[in-house]
């Protein structure tokens, strides 16, 4: 039997997934607000294939719009959709000890069946998108989506209790049940798991807590953690908490981690409250990495830290404001597929 492994981002890609949005709250109710939003996805899949491939799932009715927008070298494969979070409607893809490639099928249920999400098309692109390349299909019954899980590669995964344990995705399961799935899928085969998220991602239109605006594993042994500095905004205890954890967590080889702080923004809330802006949902691609930013003053603060967390990339700075006015970042709306 063939036993699956979910490498870490940092490993070589064969190209990055992601969607165009097409519909819904993601693009907008006025012409300014679908401008924005396909400048936004547009400048993250342009930023990217500068690195690597980009392939881009979209609405048939949409290929002549998204081309005006996409580098000539973004490949465009049809498909009908309900929304743009293509880390969290994608497959997972990981390698088999015997050097195949495997792409997890997770449940996809509109992040917990929020009311006013829609995923008749969206539970079907893990699916699709696997069928587009030579991965074996791994079904799970797990509701799980990408943005929910963070790995080194080596068995250690971080994760969130009010995800995958959320009454919503699955409310029969427990910590060893997931677990154990995780272990099958992805080879995670030592589980960290946080309370929570941030407070942001708990209104309406949040995941209800997703690991990758929280922290991240750049290399073996080190996390980089969302660090609220200012007290007056109520992440900053999270942070606060979240670190004391992680400093006293092991990964699977028995280590403990070298917990890295990555500033949060300067600018603590919009017109809908506190934010949730977070410098850790970045895309590591090959040879770079694609970094949200805010147009804030803590801007070129995290962007130096990314960049010694990951030594020899290129750190690339795209306007993610557009994405966390629509409830993610730049790691939601792409899916990497690893090298073979």
């Amino acid at each position: 039997m063939t036993v699956w492994t979910m490498p870490p981002e940092t490993a070589p890609h064969d190209c990055t997934w992601m969607a165009w949005p097409s519909q819904g709250y993601t693009l907008g109710d006025t012409d300014a607000e679908v401008e924005k939003a396909r400048r936004t996805w547009a400048a993250v899949a342009n930023a990217v294939v500068e690195f690597e491939p980009v392939r881009m799932v979209v609405v048939p009715d949409d290929e002549a719009v998204a081309k005006k927008y996409l580098h000539r070298d973004v490949e465009l494969l049809p498909a009908a959709l309900d929304d743009a979070w293509m880390r969290d409607i994608g497959p997972t893809f990981v390698l088999g000890d015997d050097g195949r490639l495997g792409a997890v099928d997770w449940v996809f249920n509109g992040w917990g069946a929020q009311t006013w999400a829609s995923w008749e098309h969206d539970s079907k692109i893990g699916a699709f998108v696997a069928a587009q390349t030579p991965a074996e299909l791994i079904p799970s019954s797990l509701v799980n989506e990408g943005g929910g899980i963070h790995v080194d590669g080596l068995g250690t995964v971080l994760l969130t209790e009010t995800v995958q344990l959320d009454p919503g995705r699955n409310p029969s399961l427990t910590r060893a049940d997931v677990e154990a799935e995780l272990a099958r899928t992805i080879g995670a085969t030592h589980a960290i798991w946080l309370p929570r998220g941030l407070t942001r991602d708990y209104d309406e239109f949040g995941t209800r807590g997703h690991v990758d605006i929280v922290a991240t594993i750049p290399s073996p042994g080190v996390v980089l953690l969302h660090d609220q500095e200012d007290p007056e905004h109520p992440d900053h205890a999270v942070s606060r908490e979240l670190r004391e954890l992680l400093s006293d967590a092991r990964d699977a080889r028995g280590e403990r981690f070298d917990v890295v702080g990555v500033p949060a923004p300067k600018t603590l809330a919009d017109e809908g409250g506190p934010v949730d802006w977070s410098y850790i949902n970045h895309l590591v691609v090959n040879d770079a990495v694609i970094a949200c930013t805010y147009d804030d003053p803590q801007d070129n603060r995290a962007l130096g830290v990314l960049a010694d967390a990951y030594p020899g990339r290129r750190v690339v700075g795209v306007d993610a404001r557009p994405l966390f006015d629509r409830g993610g970042g730049i790691h939601c709306i792409t899916q990497q597929q690893p090298a073979v």
